[in-house]
C-alpha cells in the first residue's frame, strides 16, 4: 500500500486521528469490554460478558460507515496507528441542528488529552460540515473524567436530570451539557490565539 500524506488531513489533528471502523477491530473492541467501570459509564448499565462474537458482530455491521442505526462510527487511532478508543456522532436532529457524541477512550490512553482532540474533530465536522448547531450531552453522577472534558470542550452545564438510572443499588443523575455552534466557534477563536 503507498504510504498516505495526512499533511493535510481533516479528519486529524496532532495526535490522533479519526477513521472508520474496520471489520478487522473487533479485537480491540472485544478487549475494552472487559473495563466494566467505563462502559457502566458509556451504556449506564451492567452489560452481559463481552464475546467474540459479539465484537465481532460489532464491527461487521459498523465497518466502513456502513451503520444503520443513524449513528456515524470512527475509530480514534494515535498517530502511530495505535487504535485508543471509539467514538460516534449520534442523535442527529436535521431539522432543529441537535447532534450528541459518545466516546470512549481506551484504559491505557486516558488523561492524555486523546478524548477532548477527538471530540474537537468531531465537534468541528458537525459544526462548520454538517451545519448543525448545538451539541447536546450528558455525563452520568460520578464521570468526572467526562465532565472535565465536556468543560474543556467549552461546553455549559444546563441541568441535572436526577436520578435517572439505577445501577450498583443507587439512583444516579445526568449532568445535562450543551455546546452551540457560536459557542464552539469562539472556543475555537481563543485556542488559536
Amino acid at each position: 500500500m503507498l504510504d498516505i500524506d495526512y499533511s493535510n488531513y481533516f479528519w486529524q489533528d496532532d495526535q490522533v486521528r479519526l477513521r472508520a471502523i474496520g471489520a478487522d477491530d473487533w479485537e480491540s473492541c472485544y478487549m475494552s469490554d472487559f473495563d466494566t467501570p467505563a462502559r457502566r459509564f458509556l451504556e449506564c448499565a451492567i452489560e452481559l460478558p463481552p464475546t467474540i462474537a459479539g465484537a465481532k458482530k460489532f464491527t461487521e455491521e459498523n465497518a466502513d460507515f456502513s451503520s444503520t442505526n443513524g449513528r456515524i462510527m470512527f475509530t480514534i487511532e494515535n498517530l502511530n496507528g495505535d487504535s485508543i478508543g471509539g467514538i460516534n456522532l449520534n442523535s442527529i436532529d436535521q431539522r432543529n441542528g441537535t447532534f450528541s457524541i459518545g466516546i470512549v477512550i481506551d484504559k491505557q490512553y486516558r488523561s492524555k488529552s486523546y478524548g477532548t482532540r477527538a471530540m474537537n474533530i468531531l465537534l468541528k465536522y458537525a459544526f462548520l460540515e454538517r451545519r448543525l448547531n448545538k451539541f447536546n450531552d450528558y455525563v452520568l453522577e460520578g464521570n468526572e473524567g467526562s465532565a472535565k472534558m465536556m468543560k474543556k470542550l467549552g461546553c455549559v452545564q444546563e441541568g441535572v436530570r436526577r436520578q435517572v438510572v439505577y445501577m450498583n443499588g443507587q439512583y444516579l443523575d445526568f449532568i445535562l451539557f450543551g455546546l452551540t455552534k457560536e459557542e464552539f466557534i469562539e472556543q475555537q477563536k481563543k485556542i488559536e490565539n
